[in-house]
């Protein structure tokens, strides 16, 4: 087990490939993290400035409480998103996941075979106990998602979004490390 996340692995699946986003990977997920449609999913209000961006995938490589991975889709070697564990809680064994994906990497199964891989690792290497999520009421493609990778719904945060004038419910999902290990050894 690690004790941190400043080891940055590469983990392979069949269908994707996640390694340590850099800032090169900018250019790659510019048009994901500008398109209004993910902005809205993600609950993004932020407006996207290349060079802040630049800035910051710069600096993911040094950061020892997170765990930033670009998910690259195997049959084109391109960029199709980024998978990410944050929010570190080291005490309690816990943190959070975050995966944003471009429209075009939609519907593949490379989101769901990124979660599957990052969970592994996070379960498996890092040694959590517990990774968690928020996922918007308007966003239940992503829920789905998230419930065949092993997340279950843990409560609702009311009202916790507010786009465009409304109000829009969160519902906090977890996956628990004795889970993970029954949904791999069904997996086999």
């Amino acid at each position: 087990m690690t004790t941190d996340f400043s080891y940055k692995p590469t983990l392979t699946g069949a269908r994707v490939l996640l390694r340590p986003v850099t800032e090169d990977d900018v250019p790659a997920l510019l048009p994901m993290l500008r398109d209004p449609e993910i902005g809205r999913l993600t609950g993004s209000h932020a407006e996207v400035d290349e060079r802040a961006l630049r800035r910051w995938y710069a600096t993911r490589g040094a950061q020892t409480n997170r765990l930033d991975l670009a998910v690259v889709d195997r049959a084109t070697g391109r960029v199709a998103g980024e998978v990410v564990l944050n929010e570190w809680d080291q005490d309690n064994e816990s943190c959070g996941f975050r995966i944003c994906l471009a429209p075009g990497a939609l519907g593949r199964g490379l989101g769901t075979e990124a979660t599957r891989l990052v969970l592994g690792h996070a379960f498996e290497t890092v040694g959590l106990y517990r990774v968690w999520l928020e996922v918007y009421a308007f966003n239940p493609r992503a829920r789905r998602a998230y419930e065949k990778a092993g997340f279950r719904a843990e409560g609702v945060l009311r009202g916790a979004l507010l786009w465009e004038g409304e109000r829009v419910d969160a519902t906090v999902m977890a996956v628990l490390a004795p889970e993970w290990a029954a949904l791999a050894g069904a997996r086999g």
